[in-house]
């Protein structure tokens, strides 16, 4: 028996032969040629069935349930249509070389822009600049790649797995997934988790003679076996069958309440990127959505969008998902987020800078443009409007106050708007801080850990060079979360946790005695929080009192009484 480690991407237990992934290696000629027309013939024909693939890819990703995953090839096809790329390519060709030292030299120049960049994130895109490279090259040669998975059930193993290559594979024959190299940023590696497929990656042990052999890959471990001895089969193969039954009990919880067993009870939202996020939404019995991320309504135009773009997508969710609350989280672009139309300057802290709240109120026509596609979207559903990355008081009243011009100009032309809600994130230690005096001028709050823990612990949360140091369980930000909500109940403000914490499920013990009302999280993680949610015995435990949602006029009414009194959290006991 040999045991070889790697880094683990998803839990679970794969079983049975290793079947070697290696793609074709194309021999590129070199020759000039004469026929320039002809050869930009055959690249174009290439570029357009590629794109067409890829869009196929999205639309069968949608259909299978895995809408998040639905967004990497959209991406990609958008990519076909990258201007610099494909004109790159062209000039290669004007000069005589082949389509296919065209392609070869013109991707991996792109390829290798994304690896010099600075973010973590984007030097991850240079592996889909070369997907998108083998599957033109793979058009051109006239390549089958469906032969290489095999026709018997194997746990895969490669170089490295491209989202095309991975997507394409056939799932009833893809026990797991080893590969030697990878990052958890890659798209590879999002679907892995959206299929809840055992993988590892970065192992540098991959040998061409485990080709045929016995193994067992154990994701919780973060190891493969091969040629496992008895013991460890028995095991492990129990350790399966557990997962198994566990999963199979998670689809009776379907329908069933997110309450403890002494009676508490919690919200259970998802965390959604748009209009394709909707079936996972209902398939997985998500009660509402507590974010969705309208950054990616702008990151996948290739322009601004307009407010009728916008009004489209918004309107499109609350409709589909009424009556569950819909809280919509305005324009987050910067930081790790970049759109090459907004024209942001380059910034040595991006995380520190220009970005969200900061640019909607310093580019208030932009902001106009979102308000009033949500005001009229807010007809058509239950939603929530929600302000990230605040840290005063005034820039809450300012979201307002633009909201309240948007409103009135609406109202002026006839437009139909329904009731919303009015929120803010928590996602810096000042907020935080000063979450008794925001807590006046909204709804809800809705903690955004990753931020605050990177923002608390000083950890850049994109750095994998910092992962050994990043805590996400720091005492001082669960200190800082049960503050924020213990302030937001002192003003019946309810409280939520959209960040990743909030499907920890060593936390949701935690969280609940803190009395958190809400947990947004990725669809997947919904059913398995209801199942930790409905194990929590919280008898004899001091809890906050969870506030029900009230009326508009009953929340001003109960925020007005509160105004008057002395401040009972940090500064309170601060200055006691």
């Amino acid at each position: 028996m040999q045991v070889f480690k790697g880094i683990k991407i998803v839990n679970g237990i794969a079983i049975g032969k290793i079947k070697i992934y290696k793609v074709p290696v194309y021999e590129i000629k070199e020759d000039l040629i004469s026929d320039i027309a002809g050869e930009l013939d055959r690249f174009e024909a290439a570029r357009v069935k590629v794109q067409d693939q890829q869009n196929a890819l999205a639309e069968q990703e949608v259909k299978d349930g895995r809408e998040e995953t639905a967004g990497i090839f959209e991406a990609h096809a958008l990519m076909l249509d990258d201007d610099d790329l494909i004109d790159s390519c062209k000039e290669l060709i004007g000069e005589g070389h082949t389509a296919e030292f065209a392609v070869r030299k013109g991707f991996e120049a792109a390829a290798e822009m994304f690896r010099n960049m600075d973010d973590p994130y984007f030097q991850a895109r240079s592996a889909d600049v070369i997907d998108l490279k083998n599957s033109m090259l793979d058009v051109l040669f006239g390549n089958d790649t469906e032969s290489l998975q095999g026709k018997e059930p194997a746990i895969l193993v490669a170089e490295d797995m491209a989202p095309s290559e991975t997507v394409k594979l056939d799932k009833s024959l893809l026990l797991g997934l080893v590969t030697r190299l990878g990052s958890s940023n890659s798209h590879t590696a999002i679907l892995a988790r959206s299929m809840n497929l055992p993988t590892l990656i970065q192992c540098p042990d991959i040998a061409d003679d485990w080709d045929g052999k016995f193994a067992i890959l154990d994701g919780y471990n973060s190891c493969i076996y091969i040629e496992p001895e008895q013991e460890i089969i028995d095991k492990l193969t129990a350790k399966q069958k557990e997962d198994r039954e566990k999963e199979a009990k998670l689809q009776e919880l379907k329908g069933k309440p997110s309450v403890t067993k002494d009676g508490q009870k919690v919200r259970l939202y998802a965390n959604i990127g748009g209009p394709k996020d909707i079936n996972a939404v209902i398939e997985n019995d998500a009660e509402g959505v507590g974010l969705f991320r309208s950054e990616f309504v702008y990151l996948n135009s290739k322009t601004d969008p307009s407010e009728d773009e916008q009004f489209a997508a918004y309107k499109k969710v609350l409709e589909a998902l009424a009556p569950r609350l819909v809280i919509i989280r305005t324009c987050d672009i910067g930081a790790d987020k970049t759109i090459d139309y907004m024209n942001l300057d380059k910034e040595d802290n991006p995380a520190l800078g220009f970005r969200a709240v900061r640019i909607c109120l310093s580019r208030p026509d932009f902001f106009k443009r979102q308000l009033r596609a949500l005001l009229r979207a807010s007809a058509f559903g239950n939603l929530g409007i929600m302000f990230p990355m605040i840290i005063s008081k005034w820039e809450v009243q300012e979201c307002k106050k633009i909201l309240n011009e948007c409103k009135e100009e609406l109202v002026k032309e006839g437009v139909a708007i329904g009731k919303y809600e009015i929120g803010i994130m928590i996602e810096t230690p000042a907020a935080a801080l000063c979450a008794d005096d925001l807590a006046e001028e909204v709804d809800f709050f809705s903690l955004g850990t990753n931020d605050l823990t990177q923002y608390t612990c000083a950890i850049d949360r994109q750095s994998a060079n910092l992962e050994r140091f990043a805590d996400t369980h720091h005492p001082a930000v669960l200190r800082l979360i049960r503050e924020t909500i213990e302030a937001g109940h002192r003003h019946n403000t309810w409280v939520g946790i959209c960040g990743e914490l909030g499907a920890d499920p060593t936390l949701t013990e935690t969280f609940l005695s803190m009395g958190v009302d809400e947990l947004s999280v990725n669809p997947k993680s919904i059913l398995p929080l209801r199942g930790n949610v409905r194990n929590v015995d919280l008898s004899g435990v001091k809890k906050n009192n969870n506030p029900e949602p009230k009326s508009e006029s009953e929340v001003k009414e109960v925020k007005s009484e509160v105004k008057s009194e002395p401040a009972k959290g940090f500064w309170g006991r601060l200055f006691s």
